[in-house]
């Protein structure tokens, strides 16, 4: 058996260790709108790529008023998240970007011990939200992609990966 061999059959019985674990979970974290992710470190290096549209009428602030950073969570979305995400192991830096042709979008994603990050948008230029933050912890995350205005719908990109090196 090769390494690559291995290693594939690894992250799939990882995979199945970990959606076996969501069972006892409560209902909203074992679903999400749209399709989720599995990362490993390494394998982060290109940003995986996932789709959705925003939707919904929940305040954000309901799940947390504040991140661990104290910046306000903004924003109305689906109570259901939109994608999850598994870390397999820690990750020293990640970066979730949403990109929906520059409407004015926001982020919260829930994490291991209900840690919560947020985002209402990258920069002033720049409307769509992205979360870029040091010592994501292996576990699952929910994600919602939000917006400001209840109800509206925007199609979007999801990325989520480690952040380049410097050059």
């Amino acid at each position: 058996m090769t390494y690559q061999t291995l290693g594939r059959c690894l992250r799939r019985l990882t995979a199945a260790m970990l959606g076996a674990a969501l069972v006892g979970l409560p209902a909203v974290a074992q679903t999400a709108n749209f399709a989720g992710v599995t990362l490993a470190r390494g394998e982060a290096a290109e940003p995986s790529r996932l789709a959705g549209f925003t939707a919904g009428s929940y305040r954000l602030s309901n799940l947390s008023a504040r991140d661990r950073g104290g910046n306000l969570c903004l924003g109305y979305a689906d109570t259901t998240p939109d994608h999850i995400l598994v870390l397999e192991q820690d990750f020293p830096n990640l970066t979730i970007a949403v990109d929906s042709g520059g409407n004015d979008t926001t982020l919260l994603v829930q994490g291991p011990d209900s840690v919560v990050r947020c985002n209402d948008n990258a920069s002033r230029r720049d409307r769509d939200a992205r979360i870029s933050d040091a010592d994501w912890p292996a576990g699952i995350y929910q994600i919602w992609v939000g917006t400001f205005d209840a109800g509206a719908r925007y199609d979007y990109r999801l990325s989520v990966g480690e952040p380049s090196p410097p050059q």
